[in-house]
Parts: C-alpha cells; structure tokens; sequence
C-alpha cells in the first residue's frame, strides 16, 4: 500500500500537468506523511542530493557547449565534415552525420546538437534537393549520439542516481565505442538510402581548402583532447575537465572564432543557469524519491518480480529495453535515469550486469525517446528548424528507428564495446 501510494500520487501530478521535477518532490513528501517519516528527514535529502562535488561538471560543460554553439563551431566542424564524405552520393546526409558525432564530443547534449547542426545542415541539405522530411530526420537521429559520447552530462546523471559509485571517467571512455557504433549504422542506412533515391553527390574539396578547413576548425577540437586527454592522462578530474574546458571554450570564442559578441553572453550565462537548476532541482527532488522507494523497499521488490518472469540474463536486457523504449516515449531522459535506475540496476547488477555497460543500455534507450513522440524534446527542436509537422516526420523515421535498434541489441548484447576503454585506464 505504501508503494502504491507514492507511485499513485506521482503518476496523477504528471498526468495533470504538474512538471516532473515537483511531481517527484510532492510525490515524496504526501508518501513520507503516510508513512510517518519526520518531513525534516525528506528535506535533508534533498539537499545532500545536490551537495556533490561531481555534479559541478554538469554547469561547466553545459556552458561550455552552449559557448561553442554560439561561436560558429557548428559551422567548422559541417565543413570539416565535408572534407571527408561530401562527395559520396548522398553525402549532405552523411555529413550531418559525422558533424553531429564531432559536436556530441563538445555539448554532450542532444537538443544543442539538433540546434547547432540542423540550423546549418537542414537548409542546406534542403538547397541540394533533400526532402525537408528526411533532413529533419537524419538531423534529430544523429543526434542522439551526444547522449553517450563524452562529455556526456547525462552521465554525470546515471552516476549519481548509482549512488555515485561508478566512476563518470570510466562512463566517459564507456561512450566512445557506443556513440561511434550509433552512428555508423545511421551512416550505413544513409547509403543504402542515397542510393535508392539517387541523392545528389557534393563536389570534392581541393587540398588546399581542405587544409584551411582543416586549420579552422583544430580550434575546436582541441575541446575534446582536452576532455578526453586530460582525464586519461591524470591530470585532472572528469569535473576539472569540464572547468578547463568552459574556459578553453570562451577563450578560442571570444579571441579566435569573435563570432559571439560580449553583448550574447549574459544571455548565454542566463540560458545555462535557468538548464543547471532546472537540472539541479530534478536530482535533488529525485534523490528524496529514492529515499522513499529505499525505505519502502522497491528496488528489491522490483527485482525479485522481475527475477520471477525469467532468470535469463539475455531476456531480462531484452525486456528492459523494451520497458526503456516504452517509458522514454512518454517522459524526458533526465527524469527517467533518476527514476529507473535505482530500481532496474540492483537487478542487473544481481544477473551478472556490469553497471557501467548497464549505464550505456539505458543512455541509448532512453535517447531514442527523446525523438519520440509524443514527448521528445529533440523531436520538437528539429521539427522546429526543419519547418515540418512531428507528424510528417513521424510517418519516415521508422527506418531510422530500424537502424538505431539494431545498434541498441548490439551494444546491448556486446558489452565489449562499451567495457574495453574503461578496462584500459585506472582512474
């Protein structure tokens, strides 16, 4: 009865509108009434939920991208993009593709990346004779990619709703692998599709401007040497990373690219506020609901009724993606790796499943729902840029759907992929 309580008085505030993050929080404390649970002990909670040092990566890199958003990056890396696969037949398409998995490696967001990428690409995959439908979508599926590649907050996310005993270093290099995997099968559907629609093929790029392009656009991805190499080499933390490089960022934006002007940043420093404590609100309300299903014991209760379905490691993953598919359509990712997380891990952790793979499963999952109808925030954004109905896009995604499912049961059923980086470095 407890549980029911707590689950019942959550899903009704979602269902009348009440935003996620206050619908965990009222859920919480109406459930610590019933019970008889001191409302003090609730409050604590939630402010040990934000008191963590690992959770100051999350406005640090999301500064950062949104800097780097702004200063003409998404731009230099469509070029660079160019270089390398514009001139295959229908490689518009694939260059959105490899500039999204270039941008992932900086924002670490979906929503900046459908926003940087698209306001450039979708116009002009659209000027070369694209359909307006499929431009929108490779742009939206692409990318996803940014979910898991480092410097993935949404990692930062997963490792807290652990309990903060994964390592966001090791969920960092976890990424990589899976984020590539993404997008190659997106690369090989773009192909196949390019070719039975005979899409136009770009021009190629003289050496001489393919290393002007090339030195334009280094600026920038040194970002990622920076994330990546510094936390490999020891230098520093997966969370000092994310200060050095919102100040690598602001450097090369203000006095290399001066494609921002002073006058966007207050604007820009607003914008990253108003995403860092909607953010911080949803964990620390998220940590307080953990509280509850702790003491009302749901996790375990969760696991022993899965465990009763089928003791089958290779089921269960099976069934919990499809459960992750299910659910992401109807909720944002944040919310539902603090939710889920605290209930499905212990049991795959019980069937053998490394968290950190567990951790790249439910990113994947959870980041197909964000182009999902009817809530998918990168969905909207897309739909926004490209000028289309969510229904026009709705009725051509489902060969995409095809290809990044096919890349979810290989991550899923590999782990090798998402586990042999993390296996290299000791951090």
């Amino acid at each position: 009865m407890d549980i029911l309580i707590l689950l019942a008085v959550f899903t009704l505030l979602c269902a009348i509108g009440v935003p996620v993050a206050y619908s965990l929080g009222l859920s919480a404390l109406v459930a610590a009434f019933w019970i008889d649970i001191p409302l003090e002990a609730v409050m604590l909670k939630i402010s040990d939920g934000v008191d963590n040092f690992s959770l100051l990566a999350i406005p640090f890199f999301v500064l950062a991208g949104a800097i780097m958003a702004e200063g003409g990056m998404a731009r230099r890396l469509v070029n660079l993009a160019r270089v390398f696969v514009g001139w295959i037949r229908g490689g518009l398409a694939l260059v959105n593709i490899v500039a999204s998995t270039l941008f992932g490696c900086i924002s670490g967001s979906s929503v900046a990346d459908t926003a940087s990428i698209g306001s450039v690409m979708i116009p002009e995959m659209i000027k070369r004779g694209y359909p307006r439908v499929f431009a929108t979508n490779i742009t939206i599926c692409g990318s996803v990619q940014a979910i898991v590649l480092p410097p993935s907050h949404n990692s930062v996310i997963y490792s807290i709703a652990a309990g903060g005993t994964i390592s966001i270093a090791h969920l960092f290099m976890a990424g990589i692998f899976p984020g590539l995997l993404f997008g190659l099968c997106l690369v090989v559907l773009v192909l196949v599709i390019a070719k039975k629609r005979n899409f136009p093929r770009g021009e190629p790029i003289s050496l001489r401007d393919s290393l002007k392009i090339a030195l334009d656009s280094i600026w920038g991805l040194v970002t990622i040497v920076i994330i990546l190499g510094g936390i490999l080499s020891g230098i520093f933390t997966a969370t000092e990373s994310a200060a050095v490089a919102c100040i690598y960022a602001f450097l090369v934006t203000m006095f290399v690219y001066r494609d921002c002007k002073w006058s966007q940043l207050p604007h820009l420093v607003h914008r990253t506020v108003k995403t860092v404590a909607m953010v911080m609100m949803l964990i620390g309300f998220s940590v307080a609901f953990g509280y509850l299903m702790a003491l009302m014991q749901l996790p375990a209760k969760a696991t022993a009724f899965f465990l009763t379905l089928t003791d089958n490691k290779y089921v269960m993953l099976l069934l919990v993606n499809i459960l992750l598919l299910a659910l992401g359509t109807f909720m944002d990712l944040a919310p539902m790796l603090l939710i889920c997380t605290p209930i499905l891990l212990p049991m795959m952790i019980k069937l053998g499943v490394d968290p950190i793979h567990f951790g790249m499963i439910m990113l994947i999952n959870l980041g197909i729902g964000l182009i999902t109808p009817p809530v998918g925030p990168t969905l909207f954004v897309g739909c926004a840029i490209g000028k289309v109905t969510i229904e026009q896009v709705s009725k051509e995604l489902w060969p995409f759907y095809g290809a990044m499912c096919m890349a979810l049961l290989i991550i899923t059923y590999v782990p090798a992929i998402s586990l042999w980086l993390p296996s290299l470095i000791k951090l």
